[in-house]
């Protein structure tokens, strides 16, 4: 399995999709990086030389592109400086619920988390106790 910033890519695929498995590399930026270190897209990503493997690692790394731990280390410092100055999407991110205006009435389930139902406990009373008979 080739490993490439850290994460091992699935060496069955071609290479042009095993990039995409690098968080922040999609379809096109993959297909980019693949031209530039000259490796055939179309290749397995198990039939890659070290010398291929370490032409696409120093192109991720040289360029001026964000990925994996530094784009994930930005994005938390991002949504956390939100919620720091106490702005609205940062008050929806602490509150768990949609940020880009999404209606809550219904839907949301994925933010909101399974629902919950408001049943109280069910308590029987007990019946009076009956008062003796005589004084």
């Amino acid at each position: 399995m080739p490993r490439i910033i850290g994460v091992d890519i699935p060496k069955e695929k071609k290479v042009e999709i095993a990039l995409t498995y690098l968080y922040g590399i999609g379809r096109a930026l993959s297909n980019v990086v693949l031209k530039e270190a000259g490796v055939n897209p179309d290749k397995r990503a198990k039939d890659l030389s070290d010398e291929e493997v370490s032409r696409i690692t120093t192109i991720l790394q040289k360029g001026s592109l964000k990925v994996e731990g530094d784009l994930r280390r930005d994005i938390s410092q991002n949504i956390k400086r939100l919620m720091d100055i106490g702005s609205w999407r940062g008050m929806r991110h602490k509150k768990g619920l949609p940020v880009r205006g999404q209606r809550t009435r219904t839907n949301s389930r994925t933010r909101k988390g399974k629902k919950r139902v408001n049943l109280a406990p069910v308590v029987k009373k007990e019946a009076p106790k009956a008062k003796p008979a005589g004084k």
